[in-house]
């Protein structure tokens, strides 16, 4: 491989590099668990119970995800047609990147008093969606960067530098930013810097503005070498791209195997999403972390993610996507059963002495394969995407995929938000992720290890 190909893998990479903050810090680690203990305790105030108190924070933040599932369900194929016959898909990454960056540093106005829940919820979900269509976009350029042989290792470290970003930046945010609690020091006992209130906790509420930063920042790469045009498009207008997706849907009808992966992967991958949406949020209500030790469970989860994700890479090579991915899902079912029957009081029922740190101690270790079974996952399910796609219209496969991915992305938050209201235990929720990856774990079985037809150019070898 010559010194360009090279610059243009770099540069794709660091897409992950850039955006991985947004999944480490806002969704799981950091906002979302500040937010969670926030609105409890805004609910409490009001006069609620701290149970309903929990399911109700849980229940908002499952809604907001929700919500944001369905639009980008809706839309992300149109848009991976529309970037296709554009024949520039960086236009597209460019325009999404600034709505990301202004939606994401507005969650620095979540003041803990609880005035801002409703704001700061539109906030993430805005850049939450613009998050998730600039990954279809930078997706799309999978295929073009290798041969089937040499992709999964593409794909598997690329996911692998992207969990590097995010401890990389967890770890600046807990050294120096996030305080323990209102008034307190970081991890390592500093004042949060540049002047930043420790009481209003604008230490941890900098979040936001780090985040969007860190993407403007390590995205310069991507765009100086990366950059893709495809001058084989077929250029039209919204009428044409709206007419080539049709065309697409009922191809994929006809083909049996991709039917069976869009199904088996839109189960597993929202399950996934969950519980990364709900991780941080589980630590906080169930097991009564504080932020800095979620944001310390999320280093060693990461860390265990970009190792196990890189390895992940060589199976995928070796073996295939499908066996890394049947292997992924029943690691991480296993784990889900562990934490529906954990509590401080017992563990599957197994009682335990008051004050254990025995559930700390598992939660950690189920952190970890979470991560690495995770990280592995979304990496050997690029490729196999990769393989049911085609070099002239790969943007529009890959908002297919977003729309499995997304279709039902609403249906874990609510299932988990209607299972935590009605049983008012944020622990129960969880159990409806248990469910999804058995059903996509089922599908998969009709899915051709090698692909149905996607076919890879001669000139990226």
């Amino acid at each position: 491989m010559n010194a360009k190909p090279r610059r243009r893998i770099f540069g794709w990479m660091m897409y992950d590099w850039a955006s991985q903050p947004f999944h480490t810090l806002c969704l799981t680690f950091i906002f979302g668990p500040y937010f969670a203990s926030v609105a409890t305790e805004t609910f409490m105030a009001g006069g609620m119970a701290e149970g309903a108190a929990d399911a109700r924070a849980q229940g908002i933040w499952s809604l907001a995800q929700t919500w944001s599932g369905l639009l980008i369900a809706f839309t992300a194929p149109a848009l991976g047609a529309l970037a296709d016959n554009s024949g520039r898909p960086t236009r597209w990454i460019a325009a999404f990147s600034v709505i990301y960056v202004a939606a994401v540093s507005m969650l620095w106005g979540m003041t803990p008093d609880g005035s801002a829940i409703t704001a700061s919820l539109w906030a993430f979900a805005v850049a939450l969606i613009a998050v998730e269509f600039l990954t279809i976009f930078t997706n799309a350029m999978l295929p073009s960067l290798g041969t089937p042989d040499r992709v999964g290792r593409i794909s598997g470290t690329g996911f692998a530098v992207g969990y590097a970003g995010g401890v990389s930046a967890l770890f600046i945010m807990l050294l120096f930013f996030a305080e323990r609690e209102a008034g307190g020091s970081t991890l390592i006992g500093l004042d949060p810097p540049f002047g930043l209130d420790a009481d209003e906790r604008e230490g941890t509420r900098a979040v936001g503005p780090f985040t969007a930063i860190w993407y403007v920042v390590f995205m310069i790469p991507f765009f100086v070498w990366a950059r893709v045009r495809n001058p084989n498009a077929a250029r039209g207008g919204v009428s044409r791209a709206f007419s080539d997706l049709a065309r697409s849907l009922r191809a994929v009808a006809r083909r049996r195997s991709l039917a069976a992966y869009l199904g088996s992967s839109m189960l597993y991958r929202d399950a996934l999403n969950a519980l990364y949406g709900f991780g941080g949020v589980y630590a906080a209500l169930v097991l009564d972390w504080p932020t800095v030790s979620i944001g310390v469970f999320g280093i060693v989860a990461a860390i265990s993610a970009g190792v196990a994700t890189w390895i992940g890479g060589f199976a995928d090579s070796r073996l295939g996507p499908k066996p890394v991915i049947f292997a992924m899902i029943v690691s991480l079912a296993a784990v889900c059963v562990v934490i529906v029957g954990m509590t401080r009081e017992s563990i599957l029922g197994f009682p335990l002495a008051e004050g254990s740190s025995t559930p700390d101690v598992v939660f950690y270790a189920l952190g970890c394969v979470i991560g690495g079974a995770g990280g592995v996952l979304q990496s050997a399910s690029r490729t196999m995407m990769a393989r049911h796609s085609t070099p002239d219209r790969p943007t529009e496969a890959f908002g297919l995929y977003a729309l499995s991915g997304k279709a039902t992305a609403f249906l874990a938050p609510a299932l988990i938000g209607a299972v935590t209201l009605a049983t008012e235990n944020a622990r129960l929720g969880l159990i409806p992720v248990i469910i999804l990856l058995t059903l996509g774990l089922f599908l998969l079985f009709w899915v051709e290890a090698e692909g149905d037809g996607g076919r890879w150019p001669e000139d990226s070898r």
